[in-house]
């Protein structure tokens, strides 16, 4: 009885607070620098969200670790709705990668998948393919011969790119960068000559010839080059990676306190202010449910692990 008890009145204080939320500033942490892809994310809807909540949201970097910093803060933090948590495949990549963690992986609670984008696999003029088929045909010729850049170990395009060599059965060797700035540097001199690349921060660089465009990785042609083929439609059928944003609360946050952020959130997303962005940096809408979230952060965990795997990465510091 007493048990019974207390858990209405756990329900009951959380339909209450449901009912004033919120009623102070809601911050939002960036696990990941200034400047980067989530920060300009979370900043474009922070600024709507502000406008459509009615307090302010504000914008917290909290770089490190590969995001593990930034996301065990939230993972520690009040479950009350106002520490709330913006990040990308890195969350289910992390738990693979590293031995420990310092949160667990039911510390977080799914809100909503924000926006997915784009990798575009591209390759040095200089290499004599025009397509993903010419690719994997050179590549099998010359096993061991090829080297592909990312922007770490363990980081989306690294993966991304063992995924293609696992589904396409070539051996390409890996060259890890310390970011991506330095990998698009070599890449553009030819010194390695593939690189599975942020779509946004190819374009410019495709546009202009320098570099070659094969495929995107996407499950479907991007509205922002739909004359580039899929890698699933150029000969490796099944083949899909994208980048994507998602927001997260504390695990032991009120339901009804999610609710009421997923609905700010998802208004604040289509808004044509937060679309237009996004769509500038090749980003797609997504807005889904909590539920959905869940679901597609399983799969997306099975799916990386058994890449990871499989390359035996590891990351053990």
């Amino acid at each position: 009885m007493r048990l019974t008890i207390a858990f209405l009145c756990v329900v009951a204080a959380g339909f209450a607070h449901a009912q004033t939320y919120p009623a102070k500033p809601i911050r939002i942490i960036v696990p990941y620098p200034p400047g980067g892809g989530t920060d300009v994310v979370a900043r474009t809807l922070a600024q709507k969200m502000t406008e459509v909540m009615g307090q302010p949201v504000i914008v917290d970097n909290r770089a490190g670790a590969n995001g593990i910093i930034g996301s065990d803060a939230v993972a520690k933090a009040a479950p009350d709705g106002y520490t709330a948590l913006i990040t990308l495949a890195t969350h289910v990549i992390n738990p693979a990668l590293y031995a420990k963690l310092p949160y667990g992986p039911d510390d977080h609670a799914p809100v909503t998948v924000l926006a997915e984008y784009p990798f575009v696999i591209t390759v040095h003029p200089s290499l004599p393919v025009k397509n993903v088929k010419d690719l994997i045909a050179f590549a099998k010729a010359r096993p061991g011969q090829l080297t592909f850049a990312s922007s770490g170990n363990g980081s989306g395009p690294h993966l991304g790119m063992e995924l293609f060599k696992n589904m396409a059965g070539i051996d390409v060797v890996h060259v890890p960068y310390k970011g991506a700035g330095q990998a698009m540097t070599d890449l553009l001199s030819g010194q390695v000559p593939i690189f599975l690349n942020n779509f946004l921060a190819g374009a410019q660089m495709i546009k202009a010839g320098r570099l070659r465009a094969l495929a995107v990785t996407s499950g479907k042609r991007s509205s922002a080059a739909p004359d580039v083929p899929t890698v699933a439609e150029s000969g490796v059928p099944g083949y899909a990676v994208t980048g994507w944003y998602g927001m997260m609360l504390p695990a032991a946050t009120p339901a009804p306190v999610l609710r009421a952020l997923h609905e700010g959130t998802v208004k604040a997303l289509r808004s044509k202010e937060v679309s237009a962005r996004l769509s500038n940096e090749a980003a797609e809408i997504v807005a889904s449910t909590p539920q959905e979230f869940a679901a597609f952060l399983k799969a997306e965990s099975e799916k990386w692990t058994a890449v990871i795997r499989k390359a035996k990465v590891r990351i053990t510091e």
